[in-house]
C-alpha cells in the first residue's frame, strides 16, 4: 500500500499539496500581520481567516486523492468489496453468504430494470404519458 501511495508519478501531487497547505499558511500569517498594521482593514482580516481555509481544502483533497489511490490498489488486487443487496430474502441472503465464502461478490448493473409497464386501468394519466414518449421515440428514430 504504501509503495503505491510513494509511487513517482504521485511523489509531485504530494508536493503540490503540500506546497499549497504551506503557501496558505504563509498567505493567511501574511494577510494577519498586514490587519494588524496602520494601513490594514477588515479585509486584510478576512483574507486572514479565509487563507487557512483554502489550506484545510487542500488537506482534504489531499487525504481523498491517498483514499482513492489505496481504495484502487484494493480493487486491484483483487479483493472483493460486498455490495448489500436491494432484495431481502432468504435465497438473496444464502447467495450472499456463498458469494462471501468464495471471495467474489456479485457486481450490480449500474443500470437498473426497466419498470414494470403500467395499463390504462392502473394510471391512465402514465399510460397516456408513456405513449407520447413511444410517439417521439419513434418520429426521433424516423428522422
Amino acid at each position: 500500500m504504501k509503495g503505491r501511495l510513494f509511487a513517482p508519478r504521485l511523489v509531485l501531487l504530494h508536493l503540490v499539496f503540500l506546497a499549497a497547505v504551506v503557501a496558505s499558511g504563509w498567505l493567511g500569517w501574511w494577510q494577519w500581520e498586514r490587519a494588524h498594521e496602520a494601513g490594514g482593514s477588515f479585509q486584510n482580516l478576512g483574507y486572514a481567516l479565509q487563507w487557512p481555509l483554502f489550506g484545510g481544502f487542500a488537506l482534504f483533497l489531499w487525504y481523498q486523492v491517498v483514499r482513492m489511490v489505496n481504495g484502487t490498489e484494493l480493487h486491484r488486487q483483487g479483493e472483493a468489496i460486498t455490495v448489500p443487496s436491494a432484495t431481502e430474502g432468504s435465497e438473496s441472503a444464502g447467495e450472499d453468504a456463498t458469494e462471501r465464502a468464495t471471495g467474489r461478490a456479485r457486481r450490480r448493473s449500474p443500470v437498473p430494470p426497466p419498470a414494470p409497464p403500467v395499463t390504462e386501468e392502473e394510471d391512465p394519466e402514465l399510460a397516456e404519458y408513456n405513449r407520447y414518449l413511444a410517439e417521439l421515440n419513434a418520429a426521433a428514430r424516423s428522422r
